[in-house]
């Protein structure tokens, strides 16, 4: 490092994903800390602002997962206190959150995104469930992604393989957001490929390939040891892997992101890449995906990581 740094990591919060943003949190201080940066994990809560004013850090690391940590609203608070941070700003964290808005942005910039509809709740009764939904399987077609439309982790998320199966996934979808993304499914191999910008612009790690046991990558197969498989690099060819490539910084670039974010798509069996939804939080735990494409491109975590401290140091707000 440049000079002393002292970071502070946010953790925890109140989304649905407290418990994996903990562990995400202490991941990061453990890499910051073998880089020999001064890093402090401190949770999302009444006692923040007070303690970033009373004895501000050099820069902040967001590690919480979910809404607090994904949707903008922490960023603009921190920028209210000048306080620099690690990642993409308040504009670009809520038009990558919201799923439906992102993927416009995508396909607008000629990136291929499955055919989706976004359905809130309230519409969803007010018009009709059983004819909203006849519709959707006339039109997408069968089998389907029902997942919500903010949110991550897998959670309210399920493959629908036939119409029968609709009413309960989307019941499933809204017990976690008011508004369900109802999307194609494309068959193929699912794939993930972390971007950082160390300062000479965007790259894209080696690609990780996602085997759950049990074929769909929910919360369980996240976060549960033998439930999912990865290889890293993934197993594609040298052409796919460019293009996969290719395609993630394109996505990272048109939504406005910077120095790290996690781009989700499906490899479909002609090898071409299907963007699903790109992370601007990306998980840090002992199963999560950059920390997987970061030592398969032969990298030190701690030393990426410090990297984008002093590079948001050097940024500023």
């Amino acid at each position: 490092m440049s000079r002393d740094l002292r970071v502070l990591v946010l953790a925890g919060g109140l989304s649905y994903e407290r418990d994996v943003s903990l562990r995400s949190g202490r991941r990061v201080v453990d890499a910051l800390h073998a880089a020999g940066v001064q890093t402090e994990l401190r949770d999302a809560d009444v006692a923040l602002l007070p303690g970033l004013r009373a004895d501000p850090p050099d820069a902040v690391v967001i590690a919480l997962h979910g809404a607090t940590g994904e949707d903008g609203s922490l960023r603009g608070v921190l920028d209210l206190f000048d306080m620099p941070y690690v990642g993409c700003d308040a504009r670009a964290a809520r038009l990558a959150w919201d799923k439906p808005s992102a993927k416009a942005v995508l396909r607008e910039a000629g990136i291929r995104t499955p055919d989706w509809v976004a359905l809130p709740h309230d519409r969803f009764s007010e018009l009709g469930a059983v004819a909203v939904l006849d519709r959707i399987v006339e039109r997408l077609g069968v089998p389907l992604m029902v997942k919500p439309a903010q949110g991550g982790s897998g959670l309210g998320a399920s493959v629908v393989r036939s119409g029968t199966e609709l009413p309960a996934a989307m019941v499933g979808c809204f017990a976690y957001d008011s508004t369900a993304l109802v999307e194609r499914y494309v068959t193929g191999a699912d794939i993930a490929v972390s971007v950082v910008d160390l300062g000479e612009g965007p790259t894209a790690l080696p690609a990780v390939e996602i085997v759950p046991r049990d074929g769909v990558y929910d919360y369980a197969a996240r976060y549960t040891a033998g439930l999912t498989t990865w290889h890293a690099p993934a197993r594609l060819s040298p052409a796919v892997a460019a293009d996969v490539a290719a395609v993630a910084v394109a996505a990272h670039e048109a939504l406005g992101l910077r120095d790290l974010s996690r781009v989700d798509l499906i490899v479909d069996p002609d090898g071409v890449p299907h963007v699903l939804e790109v992370n601007v939080s990306p998980g840090m735990t002992e199963t999560s995906l950059l920390p997987l494409a970061v030592a398969a491109a032969g990298l030190d975590l701690g030393t990426v990581l410090s990297g984008l401290v002093e590079r948001a140091v050097r940024r500023g707000i």
